[in-house]
């Protein structure tokens, strides 16, 4: 048996990675990376020396500020991502990270990852927005990903390799943190008017807006497929990482949440039809022949389920601290955008 999963970073030490992984390290160096970046989790970079080791890794472990983790341990974000390394990384068919060591307590959640370090990556700020060169390719690679399970959905909720978006787990947490959300931004913040006019009734709507989702044909999504966790390597080829909220439904979930949350509000005004045309072409080269009247009617019913985003992450979120309170205002004015001009009022 190996050493107990780290509970803090000063617990991943060269006595545990001489355990864990048999790497010899003569010298760490910690840095916290991710700050107002990733709420859900705390990551680090280590640097290290030694005779059989990277010269650096990335480890990740529960958060630091005690809402997130219990938002994460109720929705099983530590489970599914950890489980995400060990069972299904090597069929992915887009770029994703390597994990050295993936372990999770699934009675606990607490957990951790070790993997490499894509920080010699291009990455893109998700406040500025993500060009439209890059957001193409993005488009491409989330079609390869919901080609490959498209309609084995079902299956994989059902083997518990991923959540369903239809799972009770949901309807369950997501009105209540939700709520606690809600309360803490309209403090804050000043909101948009469209938020206003949703936010006091999307609590109870969540249960049926979820179970709307999982109608099929359903399939893998990323759940969290945004500008911040896409990264480009030197060939300009995509690598997606945080797994944490991988599940099961429609494909629309993913293209939804990235076209209305990672591009400008201008540049979603201009070609957000256009990138729902090239993810419905994806699938087609695939081999798969969809509906793609149904899966705009999906697209419009997920970019209002996007409001549960920015609401629920503020909760662990410091909204003093500007890079955070920076990324909340943009999810909420994109959001806005999206409700105006998709007409998401209607589907209320």
């Amino acid at each position: 048996m190996g050493a107990q999963i780290p509970g803090v970073i000063g617990d991943v030490d060269a006595m545990w990675l001489k355990s864990e992984l048999g790497w010899d390290v003569d010298s760490i160096e910690v840095q916290q990376i991710g700050a107002g970046i990733g709420v859900s989790s705390a990551l680090y970079r280590l640097k290290l020396s030694g005779s059989n080791c990277p010269s650096s890794v990335v480890v990740k472990l529960p958060a630091l500020d005690e809402a997130a983790v219990f938002t994460s341990t109720m929705l099983r974000m530590y489970i599914r991502e950890a489980n995400f390394f060990v069972s299904l990384c090597n069929e992915m068919p887009i770029g994703v990270p390597i994990a050295y060591l993936s372990r999770v307590d699934e009675a606990t959640s607490q957990f951790v990852v070790v993997m490499e370090d894509l920080g010699g990556l291009r990455i893109v700020d998700q406040n500025e927005g993500m060009l439209m060169s890059d957001a193409r390719i993005a488009i491409d690679a989330v079609a390869k990903l919901h080609a490959k399970w498209w309609g084995q959905g079902d299956e994989l909720s059902a083997a518990g390799t991923t959540i369903s978006l239809g799972d009770p787990i949901y309807p369950a947490v997501l009105p209540f943190v939700f709520g606690e959300g809600w309360e803490k931004l309209t403090k804050e913040m000043e909101l948009p008017a469209s938020i206003m006019e949703i936010g006091p009734k999307f609590a109870d709507r969540l249960p049926s807006l979820l179970q709307s989702l999982v109608t099929g044909p359903n399939t893998m999504c990323h759940g969290d497929y945004r500008a911040d966790n896409i990264l480009f390597d030197n060939a300009g080829e995509p690598v997606v990482i945080d797994f944490q909220l991988l599940g099961s439904g429609t494909g629309a979930y993913d293209v939804a949440y990235f076209v209305t949350q990672s591009l400008s509000m201008q540049d979603a005004s201009l070609y957000e039809r256009d990138l729902f045309d090239r993810w419905i072409a994806g699938l087609t080269v695939a081999g798969l022949v969809v509906d793609a009247d149904d899966l705009w009617l999906q697209y419009r019913r997920c970019a209002l389920f996007c409001l549960a985003y920015p609401v629920i992450a503020s909760r662990g979120m410091d909204l003093n601290n500007p890079r955070e309170r920076k990324l909340i205002e943009m999810m909420n004015e994109r959001f806005d955008r999206a409700v105006r001009e998709l007409n998401l009022v209607e589907l209320m």
